[in-house]
């Protein structure tokens, strides 16, 4: 799903690549990822109290919305994680390649240790579409960080849990991809054992592996 953003929120500011050099300080590598990977990038919405009339929290003060151009279809989330620790407000990319486009973000909060950083968590997006998608329009919400969990909802590949929070919610579904690599990995392994005993053992860790993964994508806990 895409949203269409109110003309008052517009920005519309070109964010050099060297501005986020400056506050994020990466690698020569990282560096090298950004001219290999990023085209543009444009600060074309900026979400707060004085553009869009919805209250801040403490949580969320602004949300930013970020169109970057790409070279090849592909950025690494290392170059996308360097963006959001540049700038102090969440984010949410919109990635434009060949007519298409996908929208992407992490669930970002002020870091509970030190409210002056933030704590990025894993990525999710949207699949391509076609850039003439018909968008929808902003939910209605009472506040700025209902809103984010609005943007956050149609990325995230399961569904909350009633009564589930947007944080505990984000983290059950890193959970549920870092079980899924388990798996992946367990699966890997029982491929190449050539011997029964341990063909067995493997076999009952990826059926217990595959019990928990079950547990995490259930729609309810259990009683």
């Amino acid at each position: 799903m895409l949203f269409t953003f109110p003309p008052n929120a517009a920005f519309g500011r070109t964010l050099p690549k060297s501005k986020i050099y400056e506050h994020a300080r990466p690698s020569r590598a990282l560096r090298e990822l950004f001219v290999q990977q990023v085209d543009q990038i444009i600060w074309q919405y900026k979400l707060a109290p004085e553009t869009i009339n919805i209250k801040q929290t403490p949580a969320v003060a602004e949300i930013q919305i970020f169109h970057i151009t790409l070279k090849t279809g592909e950025i690494k989330e290392t170059v996308l994680n360097s963006i959001d620790q540049a700038i102090p407000f969440p984010i949410l990319f919109e990635l434009h390649y060949a007519e298409q486009v996908k929208a992407l973000a992490a669930f970002k909060r002020p870091s509970a240790a030190d409210s002056a950083k933030w704590v990025v968590g894993d990525y999710f997006a949207s699949p391509w579409l076609t850039n003439k998608t018909e968008r929808s329009p902003l939910p209605v919400t009472i506040n700025l960080e209902r809103l984010y969990a609005h943007l956050l909802t149609p990325l995230l590949p399961w569904a909350a849990r009633t009564g589930e929070g947007l944080q505990p919610w984000v983290e059950r579904m890193e959970r549920i991809r870092l079980q899924q690599r388990e798996i992946a990995k367990c699966e890997a392994r029982l491929r190449k054992e050539k011997q029964f005993n341990h063909k067995v053992t493997i076999n009952a860790e990826l059926r217990t592996l595959q019990q928990e993964l079950e547990k995490l994508t259930a729609a309810t806990t259990a009683a």
